[in-house]
C-alpha cells in the first residue's frame, strides 16, 4: 500500500491551501444556513480530512461498500460537516445541494453522520465515544477475517480503520473500556486521531480535566504520536507512516488543533463550537483565507478538480484489489465462495437443521443453560457468529467448546473475553457487525444491560445485527439481591424501537429464540435468559412455530371457550400453566399465551392475534418484572401479576412467595377479573 497518493503530493501548496479551505468554508456555510450546528472543529480538521481522503484512505466512491476499503469513523459526529464537505468534494454521491440542506428534513445531511443514509459514512456517530469503541470493533473483525481467509500470497483483506475523537470522547468512560481492550488485544492496524483542541461547549477543557492523554494511552498498550500543527500535511504523513509500521499497537495521534480556524472573533473559543459562527464573522473568516468568492456553498473549479484528480486515483486502487481477488478466486474457490456469503451477510443452508431438539430429559433446565447447548450446535455450521461475555462466560454460558479465545497472538479464535467493559462491548459488537463477515454476540447480566444501553440503542438504531445473551434475568437469580435483579429492564429494552426482545420460557423456546435472532437481519436481538431451571413442557413443532408469531397458545381451555387467558414469558410460563390447573379444579376453563416476545407478536396479522386473544375475553399477564409492558394486552378489564418494586436477597423460591409470583396469586387475580 503506497503512504500517499502521487496526484495529491504532486499538488501545489496554493491549489492543497484551496482544497482544504474548501472543507472549511462549506462547513461555515452549511450551520449558517440551517442555523445549528457545529463549525468550528470541521473549520479545525479539514487539513487532516484532507490528508486521509486525498492521500492515505484507500476507498472509492464510486464503489463507496468495497468490502477491503479502509474505515474511516468520525466518534466527533457532532462535526459532521467535516464528513460530508469532504465526501461531497471527494465524489461520493453527496450534491452540493445536500451540503445546502444541513440539518433539514429527508436531507442526506442530517445533524449527525448516520449509516446507510448516506453513502461514504461507515457508522452513527454523534454521542460521544462510541465511534471510538466503533472503530475498535471495526478492527477486530478486520483481524479475524484477515485469520479465517487470508493465505500466503493472497492477503484479500487487508484495510486499516481510522478514527477522529476529541476532548468529549476521551472524557466518556466507553473511550476508557475499548481503549484498554484494542491495547491489550494488539490491533495494529486501529489508526486514532485525537482532536487537541481544549474546548468543549462549556469553555476550556482545563475546566474538567487534568489528565495525560499521551500516558494514559501509553498503559492501554498504544503507540502514541504527536503530530504540533494540524495544518503541518507532512507531519500528518509521516505520523501516519509510523502508525502502519508498527504492527503490534494501536496508534492514537495526539493533533493539536484550533477549533474555528481562521476566526478572528471566535478561533480558540466555546462559541466557535455549537452555534453558527455569523454572517459577518464569515465574511471576515473567508477574508482572511484571501477567498476568492462571497458567495456562500461556492467551491472554487481548481479546488474541486483537484479533489476529483484523487478519484480516478482511488478507483485504480480499488481496481488493483479486484484483480487480487479474481487470483484469489481462482486459486481457493471455496474460501472466496465462503467469504462472500458472509460480506453479503447469508446465512449457511444447512443452519436450521443445526438447532438441537429437546426432550423433557434434556429440557428441563435452565434457559442459559439451553442457549449454551444451542451455540455450541450451531456454531460449527455459522462460523461467523463470533463472541463471549463480560467476564461472566461461566453463569452466561456463551462459550464455544473446543474453540480458542480471540486473541492478540490467535485472531482465528472465536470465544471473546470483552472483560468487565459492558458498554464497550456493546459499541464493539455494532462494530463488528458494521464491518459484515461477522455476527458478533455478547452476553452479561440483564441487569448490566443498563451499563450497554447506550450502544444497544445505537445498534438498534442503525439495524446492526447484533446479539445479547442476558442472563439472570429476574428476581430468579436468587441471593445476590436487590442490585442484581432486574425489574424495569425488560420494559426498558421492549421500549426500544426496533430492538427484538425474546424471553423464551423453556429449552425449545430457547432453540428458537436463536434462531429467529440469527434470521433477524434488520436489528440487534435480546435472548433473555434464566439462572434458575426451567421445567420442560413444550414439543418442537410448536415452539418453532410460536415464537416465530411472538406469542402462540401452549395449553387451552381443554375444548371449552376460555373463560380467563392467562399471559406470559419465560420462567412465569409454568407458573401460568399451574394457576390453570387450580382454575380448572374449581371449573373455570383458562387459556395459557406464551409471549416470548411482544414485538413479533405485535407484528402480527389482526386475525391472528384475536384468535389467541379473542375479543371480550379477561386476560391475566404474568411476569416476574415491571407490568409496564403488558397493559397493551390485558387491556382495560384485566391484570397483571407483576413487580414494581426492588427485590430482596433470599432464595428463589422465597422470593417469588414474597412477591407474589405465584400459581396461587395468577388464579386469585383470573378470578378476580372474572367477577
Amino acid at each position: 500500500m503506497s503512504a500517499a497518493s502521487p496526484l495529491a503530493a504532486s499538488a501545489s501548496p496554493e491549489t492543497v491551501r484551496l482544497a482544504i479551505d474548501t472543507v472549511r468554508t462549506l462547513a461555515m456555510d452549511a450551520v449558517q444556513a440551517a442555523e445549528s450546528g457545529h463549525p468550528g472543529t470541521p473549520m479545525a480538521l479539514a487539513p487532516l480530512a484532507y490528508a486521509l481522503y486525498a492521500k492515505h484512505l484507500r476507498h472509492d466512491p464510486t464503489a463507496p461498500d468495497w468490502a477491503d476499503r479502509d474505515r474511516f469513523i468520525l466518534s466527533v459526529g457532532h462535526a459532521s460537516m467535516l464528513l460530508y464537505g469532504t465526501l461531497h468534494l471527494a465524489g461520493y454521491d453527496l450534491p452540493l445541494d445536500e451540503i445546502r440542506n444541513f440539518r433539514q428534513w429527508e436531507s442526506l445531511t442530517p445533524g449527525h453522520p448516520e449509516v446507510h443514509h448516506t453513502k461514504g459514512v461507515e457508522t452513527t456517530t454523534g454521542p460521544l465515544g462510541q465511534g471510538v469503541a466503533n472503530a475498535v470493533g471495526f478492527a477486530v473483525a478486520e483481524a479475524s477475517l484477515a485469520a479465517a481467509f487470508n493465505r500466503p500470497g493472497h492477503h484479500i483483506v487487508d484495510h486499516y480503520t481510522y478514527f477522529i475523537a476529541g476532548d468529549g470522547c476521551l472524557m466518556e468512560g466507553i473511550s476508557h473500556e475499548a481503549a484498554s481492550y484494542a491495547g491489550h488485544m494488539q490491533l495494529g492496524k486501529l489508526i486514532g486521531f485525537f482532536d487537541d483542541n481544549g474546548i468543549t461547549i462549556d469553555g476550556s477543557t482545563a475546566l474538567t480535566c487534568s489528565d495525560d492523554a499521551a500516558k494514559r494511552f501509553e498503559s492501554y498498550g498504544w503507540q502514541v504520536l504527536h503530530v504540533h500543527d494540524v495544518n503541518d500535511m507532512a507531519a500528518i504523513d509521516a505520523a501516519i507512516a509510523e502508525a502502519k509500521a508498527d504492527a503490534t499497537r494501536p496508534t492514537l495521534v495526539i493533533t493539536k488543533t484550533h477549533i474555528g480556524f481562521g476566526s478572528p472573533n471566535r478561533q480558540d473559543t466555546a462559541k466557535a463550537h455549537g452555534e453558527p459562527l455569523g454572517k459577518d464573522e464569515i465574511a471576515l473568516t473567508k477574508q482572511a483565507y484571501g477567498w476568492p468568492s462571497t458567495e456562500p456553498f461556492f467551491v472554487p473549479a481548481d479546488a474541486l478538480a483537484h479533489w476529483r484528480e484523487q478519484t480516478a486515483q482511488r478507483a485504480a486502487t480499488h481496481a488493483e484489489w479486484q484483480t487480487k481477488w479474481q487470483a484469489y478466486t481462482s486459486a481457493h474457490p471455496e474460501l472466496a465462495a465462503e467469504l462472500e456469503r458472509r460480506m453479503q451477510g447469508d446465512l449457511p443452508a444447512q443452519l436450521d437443521s443445526a438447532f438441537p431438539l429437546f426432550d423433557a430429559k434434556s429440557g428441563n433446565v435452565a434457559s442459559r443453560a439451553a442457549s449454551g447447548v444451542v451455540i455450541n450446535a450451531i456454531a460449527p455450521v455459522v462460523p461467523e457468529l463470533l463472541g463471549g461475555s463480560a467476564d461472566l462466560t461461566g453463569s452466561n454460558l456463551t462459550n464455544v467448546k473446543g474453540a480458542q479465545p480471540f486473541s492478540a497472538t490467535d485472531r482465528s479464535g472465536r470465544n471473546f473475553h470483552f472483560g468487565i467493559r459492558e458498554h464497550a462491548m456493546g459499541a464493539i459488537m455494532n462494530g463488528m457487525g458494521l464491518h459484515g463477515g461477522v455476527i458478533p454476540y455478547g452476553g452479561t447480566f440483564l441487569v448490566f444491560s443498563d451499563y450497554m444501553r447506550p450502544a444497544i440503542r445505537l445498534a438498534a438504531l442503525m439495524g446492526v445485527q447484533a446479539i445479547y445473551v442476558f442472563t439472570h434475568d429476574s428476581i430468579g437469580l436468587g441471593e445476590d439481591g436487590p442490585t442484581h435483579q432486574p425489574v424495569e429492564h425488560l420494559a426498558a429494552l421492549r421500549c426500544i424501537p426496533n430492538l427484538l426482545v425474546l424471553r423464551p420460557a423453556d429449552a425449545d423456546e430457547v432453540s428458537e429464540a436463536w434462531r429467529t435472532a440469527l434470521k433477524h437481519r434488520t436489528g440487534p436481538s435480546a435472548i433473555i435468559l434464566t439462572r434458575q431451571k426451567l421445567s420442560y413442557y413444550n414439543e418442537p413443532s410448536r415452539a418453532r412455530d410460536g415464537v416465530k408469531h411472538g406469542a402462540y397458545i401452549v395449553a387451552d381451555a381443554a375444548g371449552h371457550v376460555p373463560h380467563v387467558v392467562l399471559l406470559a414469558s419465560g420462567s412465569e410460563v409454568e407458573i401460568a400453566l399451574a394457576a390453570r390447573e387450580q382454575l380448572s379444579g374449581e371449573g373455570i376453563h383458562a387459556r395459557v399465551v406464551s409471549c416470548p416476545s411482544l414485538e413479533l407478536f405485535a407484528q402480527q396479522p389482526v386475525e391472528y392475534r384475536n384468535h389467541v386473544l379473542p375479543a371480550g375475553v379477561p386476560r391475566v399477564a404474568v411476569e416476574a418484572a415491571h407490568p409496564m409492558s403488558w397493559y397493551r394486552w390485558v387491556g382495560d378489564a384485566g391484570t397483571i401479576v407483576g413487580i414494581d418494586t426492588f427485590g430482596a436477597s433470599a432464595p428463589a423460591p422465597v422470593l417469588y412467595e414474597k412477591f407474589g409470583i405465584t400459581a396461587q396469586h395468577v388464579a386469585k387475580a383470573a378470578k378476580s377479573v372474572l367477577r
